[in-house]
Protein backbone atom coordinates (compact mmCIF):
# COMPACT_ATOMS: atom_id res chain seq x y z
CA UNK A 1 0.00 0.00 0.00
CA UNK A 2 1.14 3.20 -0.93
CA UNK A 3 0.76 6.64 1.52
CA UNK A 4 0.70 9.77 -0.14
CA UNK A 5 3.54 12.03 1.48
CA UNK A 6 1.92 15.52 0.68
CA UNK A 7 -1.21 17.21 1.32
CA UNK A 8 -2.88 18.05 -2.31
CA UNK A 9 -5.83 19.90 -1.01
CA UNK A 10 -3.38 22.38 0.95
CA UNK A 11 -1.38 22.73 -1.64
CA UNK A 12 -4.26 23.57 -4.11
CA UNK A 13 -5.42 26.27 -1.45
CA UNK A 14 -1.84 27.81 -1.67
CA UNK A 15 -1.54 27.97 -5.36
CA UNK A 16 -5.23 29.05 -5.08
CA UNK A 17 -4.54 32.15 -2.48
CA UNK A 18 -1.59 33.10 -4.89
CA UNK A 19 -3.58 33.23 -8.06
CA UNK A 20 -6.41 35.13 -6.77
CA UNK A 21 -7.17 38.97 -5.26
CA UNK A 22 -6.32 39.91 -2.01
CA UNK A 23 -7.34 42.10 0.57
CA UNK A 24 -5.21 42.90 3.31
CA UNK A 25 -7.25 45.18 6.13
CA UNK A 26 -8.40 48.37 3.21
CA UNK A 27 -5.90 47.55 0.65
CA UNK A 28 -6.38 45.58 -1.94
CA UNK A 29 -4.00 44.03 -4.66
CA UNK A 30 -4.64 41.86 -7.84
CA UNK A 31 -4.37 38.52 -8.34
CA UNK A 32 -0.79 36.53 -9.57
CA UNK A 33 -2.19 34.87 -12.34
CA UNK A 34 0.88 31.89 -12.85
CA UNK A 35 0.84 32.42 -16.85
CA UNK A 36 0.91 36.44 -16.89
CA UNK A 37 4.36 37.10 -18.30
CA UNK A 38 4.56 40.15 -15.81
CA UNK A 39 4.40 37.68 -12.97
CA UNK A 40 7.00 35.14 -14.62
CA UNK A 41 9.10 38.22 -14.78
CA UNK A 42 8.81 39.42 -11.23
CA UNK A 43 9.13 35.69 -9.95
CA UNK A 44 12.44 36.24 -11.99
CA UNK A 45 13.68 39.54 -10.51
CA UNK A 46 12.74 38.51 -7.35
CA UNK A 47 15.51 34.95 -7.72
CA UNK A 48 18.24 37.85 -8.31
CA UNK A 49 17.87 39.66 -5.10
CA UNK A 50 17.17 36.42 -2.42
CA UNK A 51 20.67 36.73 -0.95
CA UNK A 52 21.00 39.98 -0.80
CA UNK A 53 21.89 41.06 3.25
CA UNK A 54 20.22 44.45 3.17
CA UNK A 55 17.04 43.52 1.09
CA UNK A 56 16.62 45.26 -2.32
CA UNK A 57 14.28 48.46 -3.08
CA UNK A 58 12.16 49.93 -5.85
CA UNK A 59 14.82 50.93 -7.63
CA UNK A 60 16.75 47.85 -7.90
CA UNK A 61 13.53 45.64 -9.19
CA UNK A 62 13.20 48.29 -11.66
CA UNK A 63 16.17 48.16 -13.15
CA UNK A 64 15.69 44.15 -13.36
CA UNK A 65 12.14 43.76 -14.43
CA UNK A 66 11.61 45.30 -17.92
CA UNK A 67 14.48 43.19 -19.39
CA UNK A 68 12.39 40.82 -18.11
CA UNK A 69 9.72 41.43 -20.45
CA UNK A 70 11.92 42.40 -23.22
CA UNK A 71 11.88 46.01 -22.72
CA UNK A 72 14.62 48.79 -21.38
CA UNK A 73 15.58 49.30 -18.48
CA UNK A 74 13.65 52.12 -16.84
CA UNK A 75 11.45 51.80 -19.08
CA UNK A 76 8.76 51.23 -16.20
CA UNK A 77 7.31 54.37 -13.98
CA UNK A 78 8.58 54.41 -10.00
CA UNK A 79 4.67 54.23 -9.63
CA UNK A 80 4.28 50.90 -11.80
CA UNK A 81 7.07 49.08 -9.72
CA UNK A 82 5.07 50.19 -6.67
CA UNK A 83 1.77 48.62 -7.95
CA UNK A 84 4.02 45.94 -8.25
CA UNK A 85 5.42 45.98 -4.70
CA UNK A 86 2.36 46.41 -3.67
CA UNK A 87 1.11 42.99 -5.27
CA UNK A 88 4.12 41.12 -3.85
CA UNK A 89 3.76 42.57 -0.56
CA UNK A 90 0.01 42.46 0.08
CA UNK A 91 0.75 38.46 -1.04
CA UNK A 92 3.02 37.81 1.76
CA UNK A 93 5.62 37.40 -1.67
CA UNK A 94 8.09 40.16 0.08
CA UNK A 95 8.21 42.10 3.22
CA UNK A 96 9.06 45.16 4.24
CA UNK A 97 12.41 45.97 6.16
CA UNK A 98 11.42 48.25 9.20
CA UNK A 99 12.51 51.72 9.13
CA UNK A 100 13.55 51.18 5.18
CA UNK A 101 12.30 51.50 1.99
CA UNK A 102 13.22 48.36 1.23
CA UNK A 103 11.94 44.53 1.23
CA UNK A 104 12.73 40.79 1.56
CA UNK A 105 11.67 38.03 -0.19
CA UNK A 106 9.36 35.70 2.65
CA UNK A 107 9.94 32.21 2.60
CA UNK A 108 6.72 31.35 1.12
CA UNK A 109 7.82 34.14 -1.89
CA UNK A 110 11.36 32.44 -2.51
CA UNK A 111 9.70 28.80 -2.37
CA UNK A 112 7.12 30.39 -4.79
CA UNK A 113 9.69 32.15 -6.99
CA UNK A 114 11.79 28.96 -6.81
CA UNK A 115 9.00 26.75 -8.21
CA UNK A 116 7.05 28.77 -10.75
CA UNK A 117 10.23 30.11 -12.58
CA UNK A 118 11.64 26.77 -13.34
CA UNK A 119 7.76 24.77 -14.25
CA UNK A 120 6.90 27.79 -16.71
CA UNK A 121 9.28 28.82 -19.09
CA UNK A 122 10.87 25.07 -19.51
CA UNK A 123 8.34 22.81 -19.35
CA UNK A 124 4.67 24.24 -19.15
CA UNK A 125 4.56 26.60 -21.64
CA UNK A 126 6.95 24.15 -24.73
CA UNK A 127 4.94 21.18 -23.24
CA UNK A 128 1.46 22.59 -23.91
CA UNK A 129 2.86 24.15 -27.24
CA UNK A 130 3.64 20.81 -28.61
CA UNK A 131 0.61 19.45 -27.63
CA UNK A 132 -1.28 21.97 -30.04
CA UNK A 133 -2.23 20.45 -33.82
CA UNK A 134 -1.88 24.00 -34.88
CA UNK A 135 1.81 24.70 -33.38
CA UNK A 136 3.30 21.32 -33.16
CA UNK A 137 5.18 18.89 -35.64
CA UNK A 138 3.05 15.63 -35.45
CA UNK A 139 5.89 13.13 -34.74
CA UNK A 140 6.44 14.83 -31.37
CA UNK A 141 6.40 12.13 -28.89
CA UNK A 142 4.38 14.46 -26.30
CA UNK A 143 2.01 14.81 -28.99
CA UNK A 144 1.83 11.21 -30.51
CA UNK A 145 1.46 10.12 -26.75
CA UNK A 146 -1.58 12.88 -26.13
CA UNK A 147 -2.98 11.79 -29.57
CA UNK A 148 -3.72 8.35 -28.60
CA UNK A 149 -4.85 9.08 -24.51
CA UNK A 150 -7.41 10.85 -26.79
CA UNK A 151 -8.13 8.10 -28.84
CA UNK A 152 -8.55 6.11 -26.02
CA UNK A 153 -10.48 8.03 -23.87
CA UNK A 154 -12.92 8.67 -26.97
CA UNK A 155 -13.12 4.88 -27.83
CA UNK A 156 -13.99 4.56 -23.84
CA UNK A 157 -16.30 7.07 -23.85
CA UNK A 158 -18.25 5.31 -27.02
CA UNK A 159 -18.60 2.24 -25.51
CA UNK A 160 -19.71 3.64 -21.91
CA UNK A 161 -22.61 4.84 -24.47
CA UNK A 162 -23.31 1.76 -26.25
CA UNK A 163 -23.08 0.01 -23.06
CA UNK A 164 -26.27 2.42 -21.28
Amino acid sequence: MQRISHDCILAEEAFQKIKRPVQVTSQRASPLRFADPKVQALWRALLRFQLLPTGFCNHHLRQHFPSLLGQLPNSLTQGQMTYHLRRLRLHGIVEPIPHTHRYRITDLGLATAWFCTPTYSPILRPGLGSLLPELSPPNSSLRRTFDKLDQEVTAWIQHAKLAA
